[in-house]
């Protein structure tokens, strides 16, 4: 009921967005029930089958990347102070944020099974004819489980890769105090620790024990206890130093008879995350750069290297691509599947080194603000980057291997194709909106310090253009080096 509530009382643009992830979700699961269609009507060739249903890993994998984006960018379900009394803790909005995600992906599968339906004749009883009778097994009946098997698993895929991407993490500080967890499972040491280091001298004990003794060999005082053992002298005793901020004076130079307050220490960031239940966050913490450049360079390199040795050593037969298209090898799949995780990997870094690059040689205020965003936004907007451009380059590489005198392309070829170019730009488009919520504390500041919304609008502008010079010939490098092996 949270979760419907929240679903309801949400922003119209978040709206849209829940309703193209129920659209996406719907046009995977009729290219789901298609596959199946196919298999009914053809039960002398499994191969043929399988291979449909294994073409529509492609359009599920950017469903879900797309519905995981959804729900980051979601307002509603974000952790705030204050929600954890009412219990909506980070583990229980990442319980609605996948309920949400649930509900979404559950209301396109529907929708698909209906429209299935309603072209097998099922609910009108006039089946649709032509060249799509042939996926669509009228005059068979349905398997009921097959088709809820594999409508089921968008919802079930989404709603679970949502809960991992929104599960509750620690704050991580470079100068936080040693953690121990189950057998110190969770600890943050930067040296191995020996042998009984768990539990040796009270280690987990944040204040020191009152019995444990002292390096001057002088027993601990306790409270209350100023007498001659005492590890502190009185304070009639003449052999103590005196400290004259210790006594605070009043008007007639007399002293006070107050005492004196010591401030209370600031509280750890873990304190502070059990008070307020929200992952706070350090603003002495740098933004933590990507590391998986080296390997997103190598996994692509590893990818185009594959590709190029497979079409020279391609058999007859093999894995044929859908539609009009005339590769057949199934290690050029392979290949073009490791340029795509290459490229993925690699785009975080590259958006990283874009924002070095615009603060190089003496930068202004302009060029210095468009690179610390980009800078701190690398791992958010990275990614999906990476992921349009590996699509636009399998894209490319796809028009270069089309044959007009050959097989057209079906619809069903053209609707997969659509699926995956669309959900991996609304993923970029969402990811970018996520990016500029996060930093809007960030821009209300600088319009209250007197910075013009021109300059704020010129320093997107240099953003978006410079990874566009950065991205735009890195696609056309990587699709071409891709198609030309195939072409060749």
């Amino acid at each position: 009921m949270l979760a419907l509530r929240l679903s309801r009382g949400a922003r119209p643009a978040v709206q849209l967005r829940r309703l193209l992830v129920a659209a996406a979700s719907a046009g995977t699961g009729f290219l789901l029930l298609c596959a199946l269609g196919h298999a009914l009507t053809h039960p002398d060739s499994p191969a043929a089958s399988a291979l449909r249903l294994a073409w529509c890993a492609a359009p599920l994998a950017a469903t879900v990347h797309f519905a995981v984006a959804v729900a980051r960018a979601d307002p509603g379900t974000r952790p705030r102070a204050g929600l954890s009394a009412l219990g909506l803790g980070p583990t229980r909005l990442m319980a609605v944020s996948a309920t949400t995600t649930v509900l979404s992906t559950l209301l396109g599968s529907m929708l698909a099974l209906l429209f299935f339906l309603h072209l097998r004749g099922d609910l009108t009883g006039m089946p649709f004819d032509g060249d799509a009778a042939d996926v669509l097994a009228a005059d068979r009946p349905l398997p009921l489980p097959g088709a809820l098997t594999l409508l089921s698993l968008v919802p079930v895929i989404a709603s679970v890769s949502v809960a991992v991407a929104l599960r509750p993490r620690e704050p991580r500080r470079a100068d936080a105090p040693r953690v121990f967890g189950r057998f110190g499972a969770y600890g943050r040491a930067g040296s191995p620790d020996t042998f009984g280091a768990y539990g040796r001298f009270g280690a987990r004990s944040d204040s020191p024990r009152p019995d444990r003794a002292r390096p001057d060999g002088a027993r601990p005082d306790t409270a209350g206890s100023d007498g001659p053992d005492s590890g502190h002298p009185r304070p009639d005793d003449p052999r103590r130093p005196h400290d004259p901020a210790a006594e605070p004076v009043g008007h007639h130079g007399h002293t006070a008879s107050v005492t004196h307050q010591v401030p209370a220490p600031a509280k750890a960031p873990a304190q502070a995350l059990a008070d307020t239940g929200v992952p706070q966050a350090d603003p002495r913490t740098p933004a933590p750069r990507p590391t998986a450049l080296p390997w997103g360079i190598a996994t692509l390199a590893a990818g185009l290297t594959v590709e190029a040795y497979s079409s020279r050593t391609a058999a007859p037969g093999g894995l044929p691509l859908p539609g009009g298209l005339t590769g057949n090898s199934a290690g050029v799949l392979l290949g073009w599947v490791l340029t795509a995780v290459g490229l993925a990997l690699a785009g975080p870094g590259l958006t990283h080194l874009c924002g070095r690059l615009l603060q190089a040689v003496r930068p202004g205020a302009l060029r210095l603000l468009s690179g610390r965003v980009l800078m701190d936004e690398a791992t958010r907007i990275g990614r999906p980057l990476g992921v349009v451009c590996a699509v636009a380059s399998a894209a490319y590489a796809m028009g270069s291997l089309y044959d007009p005198d050959g097989d057209t392309i079906g619809p069903l070829t053209t609707l997969g194709t659509l699926l995956v170019a669309g959900c991996t730009l609304a993923t970029l488009l969402t990811a970018a909106v996520e990016a500029k919520h996060s930093r809007a504390d960030t821009t209300a500041a600088l319009l209250r310090l007197g910075a013009p919304a021109t300059t704020l609008r010129m320093a997107a502008a240099l953003r978006a253009g410079a990874l566009l010079a950065l991205f735009g010939p890195l696609t056309l490098i990587v699709a071409e080096l891709a198609a030309q092996p195939l072409t060749g």
